[in-house]
């Protein structure tokens, strides 16, 4: 049975999260403070972007220096760990990410944290030729095998308020008169709700057993028809045309020039059209994206969400 946050709690005294200033974390970190749980972050953010204060201590990331973050770490119970890049940047490749984060359970280990709930994603697999899905295999495997206690969630989407694809698919669709899906788009999606996401991981914080938990929503969705769906829900239906996938990633890194960033890689689309952002699982979430969009009509999709924006902000500590 799983616990609740409340008795989940009483496992964590103390815990630790990456980027708590940031997306996903930010809302792990706030489940875990309204149940009492004292909670540090690791983060490159400036104290000055923390939505909770003096609530949470903030620590950098000291990948390099591993008796600092030993140092970062002691004390704690459970480590949740957010941490990744989603594209690969001069300043930044997924490669460095895998290191960083087999240094962190390195650390976390020696300063006696009981729990890692790590965040995945679905359908990894060492053999895979899309580097995303694969160096996530690759820290799946060395979690297992450090000898902590862990969960192991893989998230499809998370969508919320401060997401990038769910909102940027309205922003296209708000300033273009047709949008245009990879294919037929006819390959399916499962988000799930960002707290939805939240909650299940503070839950299994409070939890011992070694598990892997496919975080999903309650709604699967073609490609395509999220699109209709979107569209429709913030009064700008448009044309849905099939494009190839070269075509798409092409106009994908016009529009990304436009805006300063990186709308879509050729992995991300690779991973979209192999359906690996879906899943047979039994639905984690509970909140739909349907009912949840029409909720945010109003303000979905009104600007573009930059990925590159949000990491430079997050980049630079005083």
């Amino acid at each position: 049975m799983q616990p609740t946050i409340e008795e989940a709690a009483k496992q964590q005294e103390v815990a630790v999260v990456t980027g708590a200033f940031g997306y996903s974390g930010q809302y792990i970190a706030r489940r875990l403070l309204d149940a009492k749980v004292e909670v540090r972050t690791l983060t490159n953010a400036p104290a000055s972007q923390s939505p909770f204060g003096p609530q949470v201590k903030a620590f950098p990331f000291s990948f390099d220096d591993h008796a600092r973050l030993v140092q970062a770490l002691e004390g704690a119970t459970v480590l949740y760990n957010t941490y990744w890049v989603r594209f690969n940047r001069h300043e930044y490749k997924q490669v460095d990410a895998v290191r960083n984060t087999r240094a962190l359970f390195r650390a976390a280990r020696e300063a006696g944290v009981q729990r890692v709930v790590h965040t995945s994603i679905t359908n990894p697999s060492a053999e895979s030729p899309l580097e995303y899905f694969r160096s996530k295999a690759m820290l799946e495997e060395a979690l297992t095998e450090s000898g902590l206690s862990y969960a192991i969630l893989r998230p499809a989407v998370i969508f919320g308020s401060e997401d990038v694809l769910v909102n940027n698919i309205a922003w296209l669709l708000r300033k273009f008169p047709f949008f245009g899906v990879f294919g037929d788009g006819g390959y399916s999606l499962q988000p799930i709700f960002v707290d939805d996401f939240a909650k299940l991981a503070a839950e299994e914080g409070g939890r011992r057993t070694n598990c892997i938990i496919d975080a999903i929503g309650p709604e699967t969705f073609t490609y395509r028809e999220l699109v209709a769906q979107i569209g429709s829900i913030i009064q700008k239906p448009r044309p849905i045309i099939s494009v190839p996938p070269a075509l798409g990633h092409l106009v994908g890194k016009v529009v990304g020039s436009s805006v300063g960033d990186v709308v879509i890689t050729r992995d991300e689309i690779a991973g979209l059209m192999g359906n690996l952002l879906c899943t047979d699982s039994k639905p984690t979430g509970y909140t739909s994206l349907i009912e949840w969009a029409t909720a945010s009509s109003a303000t979905l999709g009104v600007r573009y969400a930059s990925e590159l924006r949000r990491r430079k902000n997050r980049s630079t500590r005083p």
